[in-house]
């Protein structure tokens, strides 16, 4: 069963598909039985291998702009006369009409269901409605209370004690200062006063 993000990945590169000008845009859904290795193939044609290189360009783009995903792998797209884009849960296909008519995979596949793109945009919103009813149903998570155990509680204190000795160490220290050598100053100011 394709994810909803595996939807409107598909979705973006349709429309870039079209945008680039792409004929015959098909997406067929895979029966399950048959394809363990992907949910959906994406096929279209262009009418030169440039434009298949700049269709295929463009996919890769919006995927990757709009998403932040990048193609397991592509193949073909220097000679451009097929070019296979690996997307994991998609596969798209862009071919030049006489290699496609050659390979016909839409022959290969007859146990595949046909979608547009309208069936397909309809698919994500109900399941982006369907995920927004089970959000609105979830309870709402509250944060755990705190609670000091003895042991946390003893830690704390444990240091505060030791800063209150470490301050009347200070104290006494400033009440009875240590008599310090006479400096030469000091030195210097008694001999000049006993001249």
């Amino acid at each position: 069963m394709p994810t909803l993000e595996t939807d409107q990945l598909l979705a973006a590169a349709v429309d870039a598909c079209d945008s680039k000008k792409a004929e015959d845009i098909r997406i067929l859904a895979l029966d399950a039985s048959e394809s363990a290795l992907t949910d959906y193939f994406l096929i279209c044609n262009g009418t030169n291998d440039r434009q298949n290189v700049a269709i295929s360009d463009e996919i890769e783009y919006r995927l990757k702009h709009d998403f932040g995903v990048y193609p397991n792998s592509v193949e073909g797209r220097r000679q451009g006369e097929w070019v296979l884009m690996d997307y994991v849960d998609f596969v798209v296909h862009i071919f030049l009409p006489e290699t496609r008519a050659h390979y016909g995979l839409e022959r290969l596949k007859k146990s595949a269901t046909q979608l547009t793109l309208a069936q397909l945009q309809t698919e994500i919103k109900a399941r982006m409605a369907n995920l927004a009813k089970a959000r609105a149903k979830a309870p709402a998570k509250t944060a755990p209370t705190k609670k000091a155990t003895p042991v946390k509680a003893a830690i704390k204190k444990a240091p505060a004690k030791k800063v209150a000795t470490k301050a009347v160490a200070k104290k006494t220290t400033v009440k009875n200062p240590a008599k310090k050598a006479p400096t030469k100053k000091a030195a210097a100011k008694k001999s000049l006063a006993k001249r």
